[in-house]
């Protein structure tokens, strides 16, 4: 299909999703123009679950990232981006840019009407494989349009107003401006020449390292995500 689409349209095509570099092989050599890396992490994605296929993120976007370097074929990193940290993660391990579903979903701009639960202000999210959606015609991403039993790789839920992505969006800027600043770059090249040249350094941290780097030991608190100035 990519080989056909190149040759007869002049349009750039995107590959994907694949999280392996023996898959990355095979779509560049039919001709992407890019590649999409991310399988069963998304937040309404059940794949790992119910097909178990998938790796884990970061694992997946440095090795295709590092592979497709060799052919000047741009990364993007689609799935498990819940916050500013998480981008600057995948663009540290070689991704061009990310790829935002729920993170964006709440914004005042994405499809779909606010409702009201439990107090909070919520809109419908669905992922591309839940039943939902697969009734609505993406049955044929999954391969289930013919099929008598459809198997659902996601689901149907709800995430929280986010307000406008006026606001939402340079909030996110300027998040991932501030990991760069304290990485000690200035630019996605100085991320890369840093990682080659292995002045980059990824740790795996434990449960007990993950508990104390996030909000802990308090009564209460007030989560504020940022602020304008008037």
């Amino acid at each position: 299909m990519i080989r056909y689409i190149k040759k007869n349209y002049d349009i750039d095509v995107v590959g994907g999703n694949v999280v392996t570099a023996r898959q990355a092989k095979h779509l560049i050599e039919a001709g992407v123009d890019g590649l999409r890396v991310g399988m069963g992490v998304g937040s309404i994605c059940t794949t790992q679950e119910v097909c178990a296929v998938g790796r884990p993120q970061a694992t997946a976007v440095y090795s295709v990232a590092k592979y497709a370097k060799k052919y000047d074929v741009p990364v993007i990193a689609d799935g498990g981006i819940s916050n500013p940290g998480h981008v600057t993660k995948a663009l540290s391990l070689g991704a061009s840019c990310v790829m935002m579903g729920s993170l964006l979903a709440g914004t005042t701009e994405s499809p779909g009407d606010y409702f009201f639960q439990d107090g909070m202000r919520l809109k419908k999210y669905r992922g591309m494989g839940s039943i939902e959606a697969m009734s609505k015609g993406s049955g044929k991403r999954y391969f289930t349009e013919r099929g008598i039993v459809r198997v659902a790789q996601g689901v149907s839920g709800a995430v929280v107003d986010k307000g406008s992505i006026r606001k939402f969006v340079p909030y996110l800027v300027q998040g991932v401006k501030h990991g760069f600043q304290d990485i000690g770059a200035r630019t996605l090249t100085d991320v890369e020449e840093m990682r080659e040249k292995e002045l980059l350094r990824f740790e795996i941290r434990t449960s007990s390292a993950q508990h104390e780097g996030g909000i802990h030991n308090l009564h209460s608190y007030t989560k504020h995500l940022y602020s304008h100035h008037e």
